[in-house]
């Protein structure tokens, strides 16, 4: 199972941090990050660790602004955003699955985030 959390709305330059609780299964044997959803727009892997963690992808549109992180103590993943902008406004998600193909396996519920002044 895969729990975000951290959403929310900011004004555009603000930062936020998502969490994803993992439980059931490690996830440091699976590739897992986040993907977002905007209304009227393509779904889009924003950014993930490789299976072992070994290496990141960022999305072209974040790159700079977002770091992903993870405590596998807690087996949880967190995406740092900031400068966020209102491109950024969408639902996401945690998945695990290779991000940079858009290509997932299991996903939880999402997060709204909203930019916006």
């Amino acid at each position: 199972q895969l729990q975000a959390s951290g959403g929310g709305s900011v004004q555009p330059g603000g930062s936020l941090r998502l969490s994803c609780a993992a439980s059931g299964f490690t996830p440091d044997y699976y590739a897992i990050g986040w993907f977002r959803q905007a209304p009227g727009k393509a779904r889009e892997g924003v950014s993930c660790f490789s299976a072992g963690g070994g290496s990141t992808y960022y999305a072209d549109s974040v790159k700079g602004r977002f770091t992903i992180s993870r405590d596998n103590a807690k087996n949880t993943v967190y995406l740092q955003m900031n400068s966020l902008k209102p491109d950024d406004t969408a639902v996401y998600y945690c998945a695990t699955g290779p991000c940079w193909l858009d290509e997932y396996d299991y996903w939880g519920q999402g997060t709204l985030v909203t930019v916006s002044s």
